[in-house]
């Protein structure tokens, strides 16, 4: 077997994790070890939102991230034309980043 190969993860996806989960707010903080990202789903008229997805990162998998969605959002923009961020986020400022507990 060459070093190639050996090298190599095989990652699998559940039907179930394939079909995804929607989200449209993200709310994140973190400790001295750790980042954690809270995916929410909002829903108009609704008082009450839960987090639908947690992920809990290292720093350096968080700086990971920060750059791959950073490529990615350059690689799309290219394509599709810039992505704008109105001045008015809906009617609040989700409280995203800042000093957190995990």
């Amino acid at each position: 077997m060459d070093k190639k190969n050996e090298n190599q993860i095989q990652i699998e996806l559940s039907d179930e994790v394939a079909q995804g989960v929607y989200s449209n707010l993200a709310i994140i903080s973190h400790s001295s070890s750790e980042f954690v990202v809270d995916f929410i789903r909002i829903v108009p008229g609704v008082p009450k939102a839960k987090v639908k997805s947690r992920i809990i990162l290292t720093p350096e998998h968080a700086k990971r991230l920060l750059f791959a969605l950073k490529d990615n959002v350059e690689k799309f923009e290219k394509s599709n034309g810039n992505i704008h961020i109105g001045n008015d986020p809906g009617g609040f400022f989700p409280p995203i980043g800042g000093m957190g507990q995990a």
